[in-house]
């Protein structure tokens, strides 16, 4: 405990320790020691972690919060939508999945609208973490409630038995955020990106209009409305067209060629909207088994094979199985086909490829890989199949067809197995700390229990709380579980906290379940620091917040919570 709250050591680094502590000093036994890494937490986290990166890739949710943007103009209502729909999309992915697909958009809408997205991201990492409450895959202090609770009562808390509490506190929540994001400081600004440091967001690419896809038919006004006019169109290359067509009496139809400039992700929206196929999709590249498709920005140097010479003439499909599928030239507007263009020095490019061969083609071209970041354009995008697995693993689960465990291991098996999230992506959206530490952690939070020493505390407890009401007693666990997380991991918190809570309230006379549920509420609520949970790390950056600035709008968020959710804990859960 004291490892965890002095932070000098990563959290996987202490629950190890402990492991290695408990074995030494006889509280583990050797054929016990490793039996947390093939619990069940362990793979529905992880299986929840891919799920959610698939979800993240198909671009569904950013469709559609999108389209219910275009009706919001007030920063406040749009504040409730963002927050609102991060908060759903919480109970049904893991909460820091939901809020990693939706800060895009949310940064997105802030530049639109002229506020700072720290008006935005600090509620909606609030909104996820309420939002996790509701279902038992939202977070991963349920998941952990519900093994403890298995373990003392012989059945789990189900797919949904989360679903009153977490419901109550989430309206509640959403309503104060709506109108206590005043509380927040209004000069907070993010430090600038890779991207704007490297001033690159003028890329032109070409995509073509396929027949039967939504932009068949469109006029060039709906096509910059479809990407909020953040791309421009620079020219239309229609093969029949004689003279060229001209651009705003236009009307598009299959077979076009559109020339695109602005940024790389509002060109991937507007590509993935319009229903478009980018330049190089109809020329797959040879992958390698195991490889993933993908795309990497470069710049031209000087002695590289690429200047002086088009794409077209070099046929870099052919002779190195790349595509290019975009350029951007400093003070110069680019309106020739890619194939065309002849490439010069310091010209930034994008080509598609696969992600392991690529580094060595660029070598081999003589060109300079840019520092890593997201890169949506030019790689390949699934549909609603993520969302589609996700609901038919919470089906199966809710009417008790299929354990948890098994739903959600398949569902991430079928991701991986269908290509909606390549190999290298499914493994890389996986927070192995958190594995490692659920693993080492769950022989020792065992521990706990079988050596009698949750027992002991809580008899402390009980004695402590003979002068209180039964309510009391369940807010000393709520409040505890609050005052812990922003020190420990709020998986750590769970593992350490439900034993005791168990056997505090069987020292009580009552049952255990409205104490198991009032560690997990309490455990899924840290609104007091940014390290806490990764939520609240994640928007820190990109919001430009401070230390202290969570507990400005956390501290009475905190204190509704622990007001609300203990007579709603209570009226779902009877202590009798």
């Amino acid at each position: 405990m004291l490892l965890f709250v002095w932070g000098r050591l990563r959290y996987d680094l202490v629950a190890l320790a402990a492991l290695l502590a408990a074995l030494l000093v006889g509280v583990v036994r050797p054929d016990e020691a490793f039996q947390g890494f093939a619990d069940d937490i362990v793979v529905i986290v992880g299986s929840a972690l891919v799920l959610s990166a698939a979800v993240q890739r198909s671009g569904v949710v950013e469709r559609l919060l999108a389209q219910a943007m275009k009706r919001v103009q007030r920063p406040g209502s749009q504040l409730l939508v963002l927050a609102g729909s991060v908060t759903i999309l919480s109970a049904l992915v893991k909460n820091i999945g939901a809020l990693a697909m939706l800060m895009p958009g949310a940064i997105q809408t802030a530049k639109r609208s002229g506020v700072s997205p720290s008006l935005f991201l600090m509620p909606m990492a609030f909104g996820a973490l309420l939002g996790g409450l509701m279902t038992l895959v939202g977070t991963s202090p349920n998941i952990i409630v519900a093994r403890v609770r298995a373990d003392i009562t012989g059945t789990p808390f189900g797919m949904f038995d989360y679903l009153p509490v977490g419901l109550g506190l989430s309206v509640i929540g959403l309503i104060f955020l709506r109108f206590g994001y005043r509380l927040l400081p209004r000069d907070r600004a993010a430090a600038p990106s890779l991207a704007e440091a490297l001033d690159i967001n003028d890329y032109v690419t070409e995509a073509r209009i396929t027949v039967g896809a939504p932009a068949d038919g469109w006029t060039v006004a709906e096509l910059r409305a479809a990407g909020q006019n953040d791309v421009m169109l620079a020219g239309i290359h229609r093969e029949s067209a004689r003279p060229p067509v001209r651009l705003p009496s236009a009307r598009l139809r299959a077979g076009d060629v559109l020339m695109l400039r602005g940024e790389p992700d509002a060109l991937e929206r507007l590509i993935s909207r319009a229903g478009l196929t980018l330049a190089g999709d109809e020329r797959p590249t040879e992958l390698v088994q195991g490889d993933d498709l993908g795309a990497i920005e470069a710049v031209v140097g000087r002695e590289s094979a690429l200047v002086g010479a088009t794409a077209g003439q070099l046929r870099l499909h052919e002779t190195m199985g790349v595509n290019l599928v975009a350029v951007s030239r400093k003070g110069e507007r680019l309106t020739e086909r890619l194939r065309d263009l002849v490439l010069c020095p310091g010209d930034v490019i994008v080509l598609q490829g696969s992600l392991a061969g690529l580094p060595h083609r660029l070598r081999d071209l003589g060109c300079l890989p840019l520092a890593e970041r997201a890169m949506r354009l030019g790689s390949r995008r699934a549909s609603l199949l993520p969302l589609v697995l996700i609901g038919g693993a919470m089906t199966l689960t809710a009417l008790g067809i299929v354990p948890v465990a098994i739903a959600f291991f398949a569902a991430a098996a079928l991701a991986m197995l269908t290509g909606t999230l390549p190999l290298r992506e499914a493994y890389a959206s996986i927070e192995w700390p958190i594995l490692i530490m659920l693993g080492a952690l769950i022989p020792v939070s065992d521990s706990l229990r079988t050596t009698g020493a949750s027992d002991v505390i809580a008899a402390w407890l009980s004695a402590v709380a003979t002068t209180l009401p039964p309510w009391a007693a369940v807010a000393l666990i709520l409040a505890a579980a609050m005052a812990v997380t922003p020190f420990l991991n709020n998986a750590a918190t769970v593992l350490v906290m439900a034993p005791i809570a168990a056997n505090f309230a069987d020292a009580l006379g009552h049952r255990p379940d409205a104490f198991l549920m009032a560690v997990a509420v309490g455990a899924g609520c840290d609104f007091l620091t940014p390290i806490g949970h990764q939520c609240n790390t994640l928007v820190m950056g990109p919001g430009g917040y401070r230390f202290g600035d969570y507990a400005r709008l956390g501290a009475p968020l905190s204190l509704l919570v622990l007001v609300a959710g203990v007579p709603l804990i209570l009226a779902v859960w009877p202590l009798g």
